[in-house]
């Protein structure tokens, strides 16, 4: 899988592995703001592409993940609902 430098050289890349959900994102961000700004030749934007979807799937995958478990937290052990508000995201 490929992989850009901060120059816009592509370069063999990792999977996504297991980042903190910040630094995936904080990569993300810097994907999108290089291919906004036209700063890759056209193999280095595919290949930014590529990493940022790899990127975007794995932060949407922790943020399902965070939801169910505030999602547990409002039910008690017998999965009644207990009596606070639900979670809405900002």
């Amino acid at each position: 899988m490929a992989k850009t430098t901060d120059d816009g050289a592509v370069t063999e890349a990792s999977p996504v592995g297991k980042p903190s959900f910040e630094d995936a994102l904080g990569e993300l961000e810097g994907i999108v703001q290089k291919l906004e700004r036209g700063q890759l030749d056209l193999e280095s934007s595919i290949a930014a592409y590529e990493r940022g979807t790899e990127l975007r799937r794995w932060c949407d995958t922790r943020l399902g993940e965070a939801r169910m478990r505030v999602e547990k937290l409002t039910f008690d052990k017998d999965g009644e609902p207990r009596d606070r508000e639900p979670f809405e995201p900002s």
